[in-house]
């Protein structure tokens, strides 16, 4: 989204599809409304959607690459419930919390409702055993694939950029993918598909939700999710693993508190 609307102001209309009220944070246009309206404004208008949580979302100081994948996204979702109640605590404002699950259960529920309307789907995970539990995490609630939807993301370096997956959509063409690999790196990959494909899909960047959907990780229930309370579900299952990255979470409060709105200078890469 252009980085010239400021906190809480409607953008004007652009190409016959009105572009989104968004709240701005940290230079990062967030979308203002429903998960339904989200999924809707992605899959009508193509380009890429990211769900930055907070463990992620404070590298944009120092992730060049990152920080530009997040301001030029074509929409940002507030994931992150930390981020939600900071804001609203420091700054005195709202905005629309929509958590990565529930715009994949949206997106899930467009795309496959009954008769599957809106074409192919393309799902680019990390791992063999992440697509064998999407396969059949599909394959129980009937939702149509082909072998070939599938990619195993490799081990990318920098900068994040995949020819192999270029030519598997230049070849099938796919109105959607769906990237479920680490925050931080499909955001990347997701703008260098922008850029470099001669056609314009959605691509919905979700990481950990699909893992919840499809049993790579433990569900988090509605009611967690609702309340924010999604990471502290996540800390206790895996102490180990999660506590170091939730720890550089500690730094959003200061950077909302300096910055606000405001785009944060880069000062690593």
């Amino acid at each position: 989204m252009p980085d010239v609307f400021g906190a809480n102001q409607p953008a004007e209309s652009s190409g016959g599809f009105p572009l989104a009220k968004t709240v701005r944070i940290l230079g990062i246009h967030f979308f203002d409304g429903s998960a339904e309206e989200a999924v809707e404004r992605l899959c009508s208008t193509g380009g890429y959607v990211v769900v930055p949580a907070a463990p992620a979302l404070v590298r944009i100081e120092s992730d060049e690459d990152y920080r530009r994948a997040l301001v030029e996204a074509d929409l940002a979702i507030a994931d992150s419930g930390a981020m939600v109640l900071l804001w609203r605590l420091l700054r005195r404002q709202s905005v629309s919390r929509i958590s990565g699950l529930r715009y994949l259960q949206c997106l899930a529920a467009k795309l496959f409702a009954c008769e599957p309307k809106h074409g192919r789907v393309v799902w680019v995970l990390p791992s063999d055993a992440a697509r064998a539990r999407t396969i059949r995490w599909l394959e129980a609630n009937g939702f149509p694939f082909t072998e070939g939807d599938f990619y195993v993301a490799p081990q990318y370096g920098r900068p994040v950029h995949d020819p192999e997956l270029e030519r598997l959509l230049e070849q099938l063409c796919p109105p959607h993918l769906v990237i479920g690999i680490g925050g931080g790196t499909q955001e990347k990959l997701a703008l260098s598909l922008r850029e470099r494909l001669s056609y314009r899909p959605a691509i919905h960047c979700v990481g950990a939700a699909l893992a919840f959907l499809n049993g790579d990780q433990d569900p988090i229930p509605r009611w967690a999710d609702k309340l924010y309370l999604g990471w502290l579900l996540r800390l206790l299952r895996q102490p180990r693993l999660f506590g170091p990255r939730y720890l550089g979470a500690f730094k959003l409060p200061k950077l909302i508190a300096l910055y606000g709105s405001e785009l944060p200078p880069l000062t690593g890469r």
